[in-house]
This record gives C-alpha cells, structure tokens and sequence, in this order.
C-alpha cells in the first residue's frame, strides 16, 4: 500500500467513519490488484538470474503462481505463463538462464538451437542525433564485454552454482573458466547444456539426478580434490562468491530509411552463416506445395463429401498401401472428417528446419515456437524495437502490412520466424512545450491507460532518454558506461510478453474517378482537410443556383453505424464541412482521472476496433446583418465510411500525422478495415499427383481484419 493510501486508512480508523470493514477489504484487495502482475514480472527476473534459490522458495512461488489462476485476464494469463516456467526451473535449477543466455547471444547448441535478435528501428527524420548517438554508445559498450566466450563462461557457472549451491566453489570455477582455451570452453559448456536439456526434456525429471550429473562436470573442471573441498577453502569474508551477470541480449541498431528494409533485415536474420547470400531455401518454401509456380500461397481448400461415416464408399477409412493407384490419385487424406495436407515424398526438407521435440512451451522458449508447417520449426525469433512516435508507428504498420502481403506470395518467413513488435515512445523536445507533443503520443497514452506497468516503465523513459543524451560527453575513457537505457529495453523485450492488437484501415483514395484509386492503409489516425482550390473543368468551377458560397465543402458520406448489437446500419448524409479527423484509438475523453495505477476500467476492449470520426461542419444562420457561418463538431463512430466532394472543391489526406504521408487534390476516399492478405476464390492444383492431377476450387470466406500486435507487461487490464 503507497503511503497515502496508509494515511488514509490511518485517519478513518482513528475518526470511527467510513464503510463497514467487509466492504473497505473488498476495496483495498481490488486495489492492491495493479501490483500484481509487476511482481510476478519482477520476480521471474529475479529467479532467472539468481543462484542458490532453495527448493521449498521455488514452490511457494508456483503455488502463488497457481492461486493467481482464477483472477481474470490478464492476471491469470501473466500468472500462467510463470507457473509454466517455475515447473521446470524447480525441477532443473538454471534452465531459464541458461535457455535465455543461448537464444538472445546466438550461441551454437544442437539442443536448444533457438535463437533471438532485437532489432532497434529509428527514424533518423523523428529522433535526435544525440539520442541515437547515446543508443549505440549504450549497445556497443554492452556487446564489447559480451563475447561468446563471456557468456558460455557464464551459462557453465550459473549452471553449476544454481545445481551445486553451497558446495559449489564459485571464485575458483570462474578462475579455471577464464583460463581454458576456447576448445576446452566450448566442451565444458555443451557438456552442462545436454545435461540440463536431456534432464528439463524428461517427464519426470529428478533433482538429485540433475545434480549428481553436474557434479561430475564439476570435478571434471576443478579435480576431485579442488572439488571435495568446496566453498569452504578459504574465509568467506576474504572470498565472496562472486555474482554472475545476466548479460542482454544481441541489439542491432538501425536507421529506418526504407519501406522494404524490415523485410531485408529479417530476411538477413534467417540466412545460414555459411552463406553468403540469400539461402534458396527460403525461396523454395511455399504452403501449397512448395512449388514457385503457385500465384499466392493461402487458398481454402473445398471438401466435398459430408463428412458423415455412413456415406463413405466401403473402405474409404482403410489406408492404402504403398504404391497403389490410391496413393497416386489422393492429395488429401481423410482422417476422421479432417482434411490434412499430405507433403509430397520427393521435397527434402533443409535438415537447418527441423527442430529439437520435446520442448517445453514459455520455459526459455521464444515465444511463438511451434510448426506452422510440418518438418519446419519456427527457430527464430525477432524483436522488433521501434522508438519514436505516432508517425513511426505508421511506417511499421506499411512494413507489417507489406510483410504480411509478401507472405501470401513466397511463405518463406511465417514458418521460421516468430516476430515480435515493441514500442518506445520518443519525442523531439519541443521549446516552448506545445499541444503538439500530446497529439503525437496518442499510442502511447492508450497503451499507458490499457497497462499501468507499461505507463510507469516505458511512458517514463522518454524524458530519461533526452536528458542523458544531453549530458556531456566525459572526458574519462576508463569510466564504464552506464546501461540505463539499455536495461529499460532489455526488461521491456523480455518480460512484455502480452500483445495489445491495433486494427490496419485501409484507404482508397480517387484523384479521377474514371481511374483506379491509390491505396493506402494508417493506424492511428487520417486528417482531412478542404484546399482553398477548386478543381478546374473547362476553364470554370460550377456552382449550384441558390447556393451561397461559405466555407468548406459540400460532402457527401455514406457510413454504416458502429452499433452495439453488431447490426448493419448504412447512414447517407450530405453536410458542409470544413474538415474531419478520423481517429483509430479511443477518444481523450476515456481517460482516467486520478492515480497512474489504477486500472482504465472507462476504456472498452473494443473501443479500439472501430473509427472515431469527428466532422467540423459548418453552420448558416441568418440575422440583420446578414448571413454568418459558425462550425460544430459531431462525431460518431464506424468502421467503413466513403466521402465524396460534391462542390468541385478538392481534398488533401494526412495519414498518420506523418507530412511525408500527404495526399493532395483528393477527390474521394473510401476507409475500411485492412483485411488479412489472402487470396480469392479461384481453382488450384497438386502439381505432385503426376497425370493424375486433383482439382480442387478454394473457397472464398470472409476475410478476417489485420490486427497488428504491440507488446505491452499485461495486454489490457480491465
């Protein structure tokens, strides 16, 4: 309890006021609910890093963990995803630290063969050069000291003290570690990691049989005789045992200058290092066949008979053997009513594809590990860090639509690749401060009000960030940078597991109604605006008969209604406007007065999935002066909405807030959801059946919307 709430529950009891005991408990636990999950995110980081946690510690936390369970969303989610961890961590001491050390610094391990990246975008337009330059002195004094060396020396140690304990000399292993040659070094360590993998893959694992084989690693390294002695060689005061670091993980920093460069960079990242260029590989994969001759890769694929057991010719369920004609003329297996791909037997998979079994799932595993497509794990992981503001999240949102749009075509990334998306507000500093800085964290803020933890670890980050890269360079060489930056982002990237997901619109903009429109898609928000200008049709601009000539522009707009029973509601209307703003996110006025933990309980989940539209519309009235104009705004929300000029007068788009994003002499636009990229409805072959090739016509539903993820601590807390 913060120290004003104890001062108030002080005064109440002392004054005999205020509501009945029951009552006052059932607030205060519905209070203390906001520090819930930082703590279970605090306190997974600090039993990822530490050594010597007692057996009987590991399980009052899982049983916390498993109490936690009938909270609602998100705390039993956050709580689960512990409880998951803490069964093997328990039973295998060190598992975490080191499936995070060997996934985040690229180590080579046939066991745990995962590996993650984060990869840091900024606009070099957005954010300052003294920010950027203080990034990358942060990242490359953190990665000088972190070799691959370094950081096996630190997974065998860890290993050892966190499996050994007391009877682990800790200063003398790290003195033999530090003296081995590298061929020594890397035996040591695949010796440590198959013992903790074999033993946290078992269903069964056994403590003591994890220690009885590390202790024998252990003798190995220091001798039997270094090794009976143990800690107790020396006075403890005179030889402490020495800390082991959580080293952070492999950072690449980079200047946003290109749509496709998100795609390149990711690409990069899947290329083997015995390569030098792009693996053909990549290109080979596709999800229906993995023939290059396919036009997109996502078609549904039709099942023509019931699905009812009585139906079926006689020996239908009875598999063929094989060789027989059956084999040759069936594409698509039946087993029990679903339809299941059967690959082709002459496509060879990479042997690079094929991952460990028997992994357990959020133990040290990057997230999203599983396959997609049979014999192909998802090894990788990317996490991609972008800092900056509303109008950087608009380029990532392009790129994400991009990349998503690319898969339909060459489904190369999707099956490998589990991809991550992060978000750092960060704003040019602004003198004298203005309204501007608000308009442009508009993201940011709901993020804040969605998660109290976010709001206090990441929305505060940003004057931090400009007031160190203000600070003089020092003059001392010797003195060792201070990560504090960086140790913002690496809690961030490793405990913001929870996705908050934004909804993609996509925009159709006419500048000739007799031409095609272009297309464009915006997160956050579209500005709409009427130029002075009117558009020129044989030398003159009409005007209606009886219409005075005011502000803005006659419009037309056609919308359905958001309404609560999900019922279609198509409004036309005809209103002079002298603009409109249509926002992706929630109003301002959802905001939550008071402390910045309490939870946002006026912002529904799905205030996010739909447009606010704010239209400026003008007004006449008539007195004795004369005719005059006034504006109003009304506002309503939709999820498609068409716009039209009837006056002639011409229209500029703004997307995203981002200037370089302006579209000019609009005529009409049309804003709807961004769909999933998929394809249409259109008939496919199985090149793999020979002469007897199967016909199959997809079938075209409903495309779903694209959602784009942002990792927050805890997703929306209600």
């Amino acid at each position: 309890m913060v120290p004003a709430q104890e001062g108030r529950a002080r005064s109440g009891q002392e004054s005999g006021a205020g509501p009945h005991p029951t009552q006052r408990t059932g607030e205060e636990s519905e209070d203390l609910r906001h520090v819930i999950i930082p703590l279970l995110h605090t306190l997974m980081y600090v039993l990822t890093k530490a050594t010597g946690i007692t057996e009987e510690l590991y399980r009052r936390t899982y049983t916390f963990c498993t109490r936690l369970l009938t909270l609602p969303a998100p705390y039993c989610t956050v709580a689960l995803d512990c409880a998951i961890r803490l069964k093997t961590e328990t039973a295998v001491p060190g598992t975490l630290y080191q499936r995070l050390v060997i996934a985040e610094q690229n180590l080579t391990s046939e066991l745990y063969p995962y590996q993650e990246r984060v990869f840091l975008f900024v606009d070099p337009e957005l954010v300052s050069p003294s920010v950027c330059s203080a990034l990358l002195l942060e990242i490359e004094a953190a990665q000088v000291q972190q070799t691959p060396e370094a950081c096996m020396r630190h997974v065998v140690s860890h290993a050892l003290q966190a499996a050994l304990g007391d009877a682990c000399h800790a200063s003398a292993l790290q003195r033999k570690l530090k003296a081995s040659p590298r061929g020594a070094l890397e035996r040591y360590f695949h010796a440590v990691v198959a013992a903790v993998e074999q033993m946290a893959s078992d269903p069964s694992p056994s403590r003591e049989g994890h220690q009885e084989r590390l202790e024998e690693i252990y003798c190995s390294l220091l001798g039997p005789a270094a090794a009976a002695r143990g800690r107790y060689c020396g006075d403890p005061l005179q030889d402490p045992q020495p800390s082991i670091p959580l080293p952070s993980p492999h950072i690449t920093f980079h200047l946003w200058t290109d749509e496709e460069q998100l795609w390149k960079e990711l690409v990069l990242f899947l290329r083997p290092r015995s390569q030098v260029r792009l693996s053909a590989d990549l290109e080979a994969l596709d999800l229906q066949g993995l023939w290059p001759d396919r036009e997109l890769a996502r078609a549904s694929m039709l099942s023509t008979d019931s699905g009812i057991e009585r139906d079926l010719p006689s020996g239908a369920d009875e598999p063929p053997g094989p060789g027989s004609p059956e084999t040759e003329r069936a594409g698509l297996q039946r087993k029990g009513g679903i339809r299941k791909r059967v690959w082709p037997p002459d496509v060879a998979m990479p042997a690079c594809w094929a991952g460990p079994q028997g992994l357990h799932r959020r133990t040290g595993v990057p997230g999203g590990v599983g396959e997609l497509v049979p014999g192909v794990s998802r090894l990788h992981t990317a996490r991609v860090l972008v800092l900056g503001d509303d109008r950087m999240l608009g380029r990532l949102a392009q790129a994400y639509h991009s990349l998503r749009k690319r898969e339909t075509q060459k489904f190369c990334l999707t099956p490998r690749l589990s991809l991550q998306l992060y978000y750092i507000p960060v704003l040019a500093p602004e003198k004298p401060a203005s309204c501007r800085h608000s308009e442009l964290r508009e993201l940011a803020t709901f993020l804040g009000r969605a998660d109290p933890w976010y709001e206090s670890t990441v929305n505060t980050l940003c004057p931090a960030i400009h007031k160190l890269a203000e600070m003089p360079p020092s003059l001392d060489t010797s003195r060792t940078v201070d990560p504090f930056i960086l140790d913002v982002i690496t809690y961030y990237v490793r405990m913001g597991t929870q996705p908050i997901y934004f909804q993609i619109y996509t925009v159709k903009i006419f500048r000739d109604l007799s031409q095609d429109p272009a297309e464009d898609i915006f997160l956050t928000e579209l500005n709409v605006k009427i130029q002075d200008s009117k558009l020129p049709k044989d030398g003159f601009s009409p005007r209606r008969r009886g219409v005075a000539e005011g502000p803005g522009a006659e419009l037309s707009i056609c919308y359905q209604k958001a309404l609560l029973s999900h019922r279609a509601q198509e409004v036309t209307s005809s209103v002079r406007a002298t603009g409109l703003v249509l926002k992706a996110l929630p109003a301002s006025d959802t905001e939550v007065s008071g402390p910045t933990h309490t939870p946002p309980s006026a912002a529904p989940i799905t205030d996010h999935t739909c447009l606010n539209v704010s239209v400026t519309e003008v007004v006449k009235s008539s007195n004795l002066a004369g005719r005059s104009f006034s504006t109003v705004t009304n506002t309503f929300r939709t999820a498609t909405i068409q716009i039209q000029s009837q006056d002639q007068r011409l229209l500029t788009l703004l997307l995203d807030k981002d200037g370089r994003r302006m579209f000019r002499d609009v005529v009409r636009f049309e804003v709807a959801p961004c769909p999933e990229p998929c394809s249409g409805a259109r008939k496919t072959k199985a090149p793999w059946l020979g002469s007897h090739q199967l016909e199959v016509e997809g079938t075209k539903a409903k495309p779903k919307p694209l959602l784009m993820p942002i990792n927050t601590f805890s997703g929306i807390v209600q």
